[in-house]
């Protein structure tokens, strides 16, 4: 217990302010990215997450489930979760494997899925260049390069 004590008031005198804290002010730009995109998407009906996964499709569509969450890095009860909400918005539809795998469904967008790609483009493309404006070209270039890099994600992914 003495050495608890020891480690607190050492800590106590030494630590970082919170507002300092990396993971602090990770998780407070991304409530904040977080809630200006779900209320840019919120006319289309559509979550940030659920457009991350329209997004995978429009780039390819009839992956599997399980493809889409190792692209997003999404755990299997998630990508279940968003797909069967996208499935009951109308926007995906589950159609069986060809090459028989019965355990494996294939996802593919509906017309009116396929129909989102240029408005929510459009969105999430404003988004991103009003961010850039507010920040200016160079550190905006700079912060994207350090979030892939914190992300673990290549730079043309």
């Amino acid at each position: 217990m003495q050495e608890i004590d020891e480690r607190q008031g050492k800590g106590a005198a030494s630590r970082e302010r919170l507002e300092d804290c990396i993971s602090f002010l990770i998780g407070k730009a991304a409530q904040r990215v977080t809630r200006d995109i779900r209320e840019a998407l919120d006319p289309w009906g559509v979550t940030p997450i659920q457009y991350a996964v329209l997004a995978a499709l429009w780039d390819e569509d009839g992956q599997s489930g399980a493809r889409i969450g190792q692209r997003l890095v999404l755990d299997s009860a998630t990508i279940t979760g968003v797909l069967d909400r996208l499935q009951k918005a109308g926007l995906v539809e589950r159609s069986p494997d060809p090459g028989g795998d019965r355990r494996v469904n294939l996802i593919r967008l509906t017309a009116r899925g396929r129909a989102l790609e240029a408005p929510l483009g459009r969105c999430i493309a404003a988004y991103n260049a009003a961010l850039r404006e507010e920040l200016g070209a160079e550190q905006a270039e700079r912060l994207w390069q350090a979030l892939r890099r914190l992300g673990g994600f290549a730079a043309g992914r």
